[in-house]
């Protein structure tokens, strides 16, 4: 595959970018509560997604009927400044989306792998396919938690269930994440990414789309439901 094969939406700067991915986004789950009466939204967390987040809350539509999650989630206390539930929840769940209905992927356990039947469960309750997942990437090629130093990739990518445990040697905390098999079954999968370094991994992705190197690679598979989108700012 290559980049100019992807469906770009370039911008000048993340701003531009957030407003443009919020209308979609809001468009989508606005034609979702209209045929089925219910809508869902799986969003990254960390730094890149904040303006997007702040355009997305102020945005006017029957929140009560939509279900938003994280992709992924740390393992630390949910009111942990690194914990993804926090920042959705302060960040996007506000405004007019305070109605929103939040799942969270943290359980009560000292370990993800000791919470994984538990979040597994939690999930199910969820209307699949998911409507909107947005998706981050990292330097070294992650998405959601699945890094490519993580002894339980192979399984994570292979498994058929909704979220996986997983270990990173390079982070402080295990993780839980969103599935390949969730997260590329949505009716509309974004990569948001933004600067020229991001590109440049997303170049390198293309040239070797090995998932166990370039986690991300996996969002790419033409065995998706529907074509990955880039939202890309300088």
């Amino acid at each position: 595959m290559r980049a100019e094969d992807l469906d770009w939406h370039r911008f000048a700067d993340s701003h531009k970018l957030a407003d443009a991915l919020a209308s979609q986004i809001a468009s989508d789950l606005n034609q979702a509560l209209g045929e089925r009466g219910s809508a869902s939204l799986a969003v990254s967390g960390g730094s890149t997604p904040l303006a997007l987040f702040n355009a997305l809350s102020s945005i006017d539509l029957d929140w009560s009927r939509v279900t938003v999650l994280p992709v992924d989630e740390r393992w630390v206390d949910e009111d942990d400044a690194q914990s993804n539930s926090r920042l959705i929840r302060q960040q996007l769940l506000r405004e007019c989306a305070t109605a929103a209905r939040f799942i969270s992927l943290k359980h009560p356990t000292s370990q993800p792998q000791a919470a994984q039947e538990a979040c597994n469960a939690r999930l199910a309750t969820l209307e699949q396919p998911l409507d909107v997942v947005v998706l981050g990437m990292g330097l070294d090629g992650h998405t959601a938690s699945l890094f490519p130093d993580a002894p339980e990739l192979a399984d994570a990518l292979a498994s058929t269930r909704c979220c996986h445990a997983l270990s990173p040697a390079s982070q402080p905390t295990a993780r839980m994440s969103l599935t390949p098999a969730l997260l590329n079954a949505a009716r509309r999968r974004v990569l948001h990414i933004e600067g020229e370094d991001k590109r440049q991994v997303l170049d390198a992705v293309l040239a070797d789309p090995q998932a166990l190197r370039y986690p991300i690679a996996m969002a790419l598979t033409a065995e998706a439901a529907a074509p990955l989108q880039i939202y890309w700012a300088a």
